[in-house]
């Protein structure tokens, strides 16, 4: 048997033995279950922007998001600035986050999309040259800790993520800066760890307090205290897509993330990795791709070192039954619950109701975007991202847990709607809700 064949029947034989955890039991409502919830309004939701959006503007998204109480956020891409204007200055919000990390009540992560080599060779030139600086102006050596150390969630939300790619006009045109390896055969069976079967939580890579364990990789980079940051992927799950987005086949795409992946784990960076058009694709319709297709480049990008799969709705096609059929189709894979996300765009009100049913398969991770941020340029008719307002309200209203300030998202919802010159109601009506029942209540309250 060839070594991933039976890797993956080693996954399905564990899950199995495991069974399903049911979602409404006596004791998660007795214990509220925490649900992370991966901000990536800075990135994907910014990105596709035709005005320019000032450096300070994206810097301040991000500081307030991270008070609210988001552990993950995805901050940047370092795509070709030629094609993707908005994020022309994501080297100079990392290095400007590396040296002034944003205040933030509990860790953060932050996550930069990247589509190759040479973005991975940019994300780590900054790190690089800000650990040189710090290991030699830093006298208390608390105050940092390297990569590689347990610094919470790798998370699990697009190269445009799903929903996060370039806005040229082609995908192939937003590649053709960087080099695009020839045709390559389907990666080789030798991909890397085995996956990790064992128990965990029901949120993959819990958070540790800064400092809790020390790396024992000496090319590991080093970030301030409280903070970390890793890289995401992005492949499709279609063939059209995959031609039109990322200028390659599917086999070629994860040809290429192989090195990468293995670069950065080799250097201490955690890796997640996208699945765009899962449940729907623009030029192949809403059945396609078949539930297979996207579990087997799941497993091979779990098996390549990935540390999560963010599985996306890119096109807001997706149905509950067809999220049902995927689940169910990634569980008899062998592909745990805990590596993976969902990120969906509620493009035909279905975000929502496609989040409670992967709550009931066990799913507890999702991306969303602040105000309703997003969009895909090479998805037509895709709107943008399910709001992290509608998401924290709707999980909060089960009894679950997240962490997040709902009326402080509200609040910078509407403010970077402002910013933008949009109707904050459109992308978030829960957000737009809830400001209006705050200023009701304390104008009640004055008189």
């Amino acid at each position: 048997m060839a070594p991933l064949t039976l890797k993956r029947y080693v996954r399905q034989w564990v899950n199995h033995l495991a069974g399903c955890r049911a979602f409404a039991t006596t004791a998660s409502r007795q214990k509220p279950e925490h649900v992370r919830i991966v901000e990536v309004g800075p990135r994907d939701g910014l990105q596709n922007e035709k005005q320019t959006i000032p450096f300070k503007t994206k810097i301040e998204l991000c500081e307030r998001l991270a008070r609210t109480g988001l552990d993950t956020i995805e901050a940047g891409s370092f795509v070709s600035p030629k094609w993707v204007p908005q994020m022309d200055n994501s080297s100079v919000m990392l290095e400007h986050m590396l040296e002034t990390p944003p205040s933030a009540p509990g860790g953060v992560t932050y996550q930069w999309l990247l589509p190759n080599q040479k973005g991975l060779d940019r994300f780590l030139s900054t790190c690089e040259a800000f650990s040189r600086s710090a290991s030699s102006s830093y006298s208390n050596p608390s105050r940092m800790r390297p990569v590689g150390a347990d610094q919470g969630p790798a998370l699990n939300t697009s190269a445009q993520d799903p929903n996060e790619m370039p806005s040229a006009t082609s995908a192939a045109d937003a590649m053709s800066s960087y080099p695009t390896p020839p045709p390559s055969p389907a990666p080789s069976n030798n991909q890397g760890r085995a996956l990790n079967t064992s128990s965990r939580g029901s949120n993959a890579m819990p958070f540790s307090p800064p400092g809790s364990a020390s790396s024992q990789n000496p090319s590991s980079l080093s970030f301030p205290s409280s903070t970390s940051h890793e890289i995401s992927l992005f492949c499709a799950a279609t063939e059209s897509f995959s031609q039109r987005n990322t200028n390659c086949s599917i086999a070629e795409s994860l040809a290429r993330f192989h090195p990468i992946i293995a670069h950065a784990k080799a250097r201490g960076v955690k890796a997640r990795a996208y699945i765009s058009v899962a449940l729907g694709c623009p030029f192949d319709g809403p059945s396609a791709p078949a539930p297979g297709a996207v579990t087997d480049i799941a497993a091979s990008l779990l098996e390549m070192g990935a540390d999560a799969i963010s599985v996306a709705d890119t096109t807001g096609m997706g149905t509950p039954p067809r999220t049902r059929e995927l689940l169910r189709a990634l569980s008899a894979a062998g592909i745990r619950r805990e590596d993976v996300a969902l990120h969906f765009h509620d493009t035909y009100g279905m975000a929502l109701v496609n989040t409670l049913v992967a709550l009931e398969h066990g799913i507890r991770t999702f991306d969303a975007a602040v105000g309703g941020l997003g969009g895909c340029p090479f998805s037509p008719g895709a709107t943008g991202n399910v709001a992290t307002e509608e998401m924290v309200y709707f999980l909060d209203s089960l009894g679950l847990r997240t962490g997040v300030d709902l009326m402080e998202v509200s609040r910078i919802g509407e403010w970077i709607n402002g910013e933008l010159s949009r109707d904050h109601g459109i992308g978030s009506r829960v957000g737009k809700a809830s400001l209006s029942r705050a200023r009701w209540t304390e104008k009640q309250g004055k008189q």
